[in-house]
């Protein structure tokens, strides 16, 4: 099977598992939004709502996969280990690019480069 359609898959189970966790535990008056665009290979969870009189709106993960099927993670504003779990259903470090890093320092996470 090809690379990409594994990464996606497993990419998209890891991120339903934590939908499905995180709408266990609701945080009041904020949602968690999964905008996934399968087609161009984009897969982002926001959060978003109203906190003490605040508007709350912003990116938790974003997560692209190349052509050559690796996946980049853009965003990951949160302290859960998403990679972790990425790295637990298969997907090689090889084929996780730390994007939200500066190409630079990308050789010393022990990822992808590019």
């Amino acid at each position: 099977m090809d690379k990409a359609l594994i990464n996606r898959r497993i990419l998209l189970e890891v991120l339903q598992g934590y939908l499905e966790r995180r709408r266990k535990n609701p945080d009041d008056g904020v949602q968690i939004v999964p905008v996934f665009d399968e087609e161009h290979d984009n897969y982002e969870i926001k959060k978003m709502g109203w906190r003490n009189k605040r508007r709350i709106s912003f990116t938790v993960f974003f997560f692209s996969i190349a052509d050559d099927g690796k996946i980049w993670v853009q965003v990951n504003a949160s302290d859960y280990d998403i990679v972790g779990d990425l790295e637990e259903k298969g997907v090689l470090k090889s084929d996780i690019v730390l994007a939200f890093h500066a190409p630079h320092l990308r050789p010393y996470t022990g990822y992808a480069v590019a």
